[in-house]
């Protein structure tokens, strides 16, 4: 098998090169939420469409390994989906599943990912940021992030200030220019 190099690229071309739009799905992790009670789930659907990416679905599940799995298994079938967002299950509780369940899928993991939202969650909580188990990587050549459930946190993992000017850019690494171009272009109100 012939080795296949790919070229170094800067970060600046890195980001000219990736998606403008990201068409994500929201999985929430939870034993006790619903899709109208979903505080963070909302939250992050409503950042992600005011920053101009387009939510493919929203979907609820309970805090079971098998459940987690093929629900983002399925997304990871989707040809719609280029980036598909978790929230709840990253904590430390017996309960809390979700990291098991996902760190299995991810061919590479973007490490980055994690140690930012703790960073920016320490800046908001301080040591308790240390109990999340926020993951990210890449899986089918997708970008899955897992994140923990409670609705400030959506909103810090989705959006960090940038200092001194009052504007804000999401706290998530752009969709890889390798994954390939989704559809939907509708706001999801139920789940799917």
């Amino acid at each position: 098998m012939p080795l296949i190099h790919n070229p170094p690229m800067s970060h600046i071309e890195h980001k000219k090169l990736s998606p403008a739009v990201a068409h994500c799905y929201i999985l929430t992790i939870s034993d006790t939420r619903t899709l109208a009670t979903d505080a963070s789930g909302r939250t992050i659907c409503d950042l992600l469409w005011a920053d101009g990416h387009q939510v493919t679905g929203r979907k609820v599940v309970r805090d079971e390994p098998d459940q987690v799995r093929e629900a983002v298994e399925t997304q990871l079938a989707n040809p719609d989906v280029q980036v598909i967002l978790t929230t709840g299950g990253t904590g430390i509780t017996s309960r809390d599943t979700t990291y098991e369940a996902i760190a299995g899928l991810l061919e590479k993991r973007l490490d980055g990912f994690g140690e930012l939202f703790r960073m920016l969650s320490y800046q908001e909580i301080g040591s308790a940021s240390m109990l999340s188990r926020a993951v990210g990587g890449l899986a089918r050549g997708k970008v899955i992030l897992a994140l923990p459930g409670s609705e400030p946190a959506g909103d810090s993992s989705c959006r960090r200030r940038t200092s001194g000017t009052g504007t804000c850019e999401p706290a998530w690494p752009p969709a890889p220019s390798t994954t390939t171009a989704a559809g939907s272009s509708t706001r999801p109100t139920s789940g799917s």
